[in-house]
């Protein structure tokens, strides 16, 4: 029988489409044991680990898509997470940030059909950017070496892109 969909369930989908899309990038997953963590997952990133939540929107409102930069009412932060990586359901499409580039919001919305508006439309499948160190990422996180076409996608703020 199948269940009805409720917020839970609608996080743990988001997360295995997560891990799922990671793992095929060729990216080393970890998950944290139970739910007392900020980030849902860490990618193995030599040396080291980049924590990252993720979030999903299921919902087009006025031709946006929304979800929370926070939890518990309480925004996201560098201490707590590296990464957010929002995926918009009805678009299939996933949008890689770094906590730098939204905190200390507690709402991101993402309007993909209008790119003047959207504003993380850089971080569009930007994949590449949980390859690079913090440093490496450069002026406003466009990476000077992009792992783009070794992942088979090709991320809005890639420097080969075009």
């Amino acid at each position: 029988m199948r269940k009805k969909s409720n917020p839970k369930r609608r996080g743990e989908a988001a997360e295995a489409a997560f891990l799922a899309r990671a793992t095929v990038l060729g990216f080393s997953i970890c998950v944290p044991w139970g739910e007392s963590e900020r980030y849902d997952c860490a990618i193995d990133s030599q040396p080291g680990f980049l924590r990252v939540q993720v979030k999903s929107a299921t919902a087009c409102s006025r031709s946006r898509y929304v979800v929370k930069g926070g939890g518990n009412g309480q925004p996201y932060t560098a201490e707590e997470i590296d990464f957010l990586a929002a995926y918009v359901v009805l678009r299939n499409l996933w949008y890689v940030i770094p906590v730098e580039a939204f905190a200390p919001r507690a709402m991101l919305q993402f309007t993909p059909d209008d790119s003047s508006r959207d504003t993380f439309g850089k971080y569009r499948e930007a994949w590449c950017l949980l390859d690079c160190a913090r440093k490496a990422r450069g002026w406003l996180d466009i990476p000077v070496r992009c792992r783009s076409r070794e992942l088979g996608s090709r991320c809005a703020v890639c420097p080969m892109r075009g």
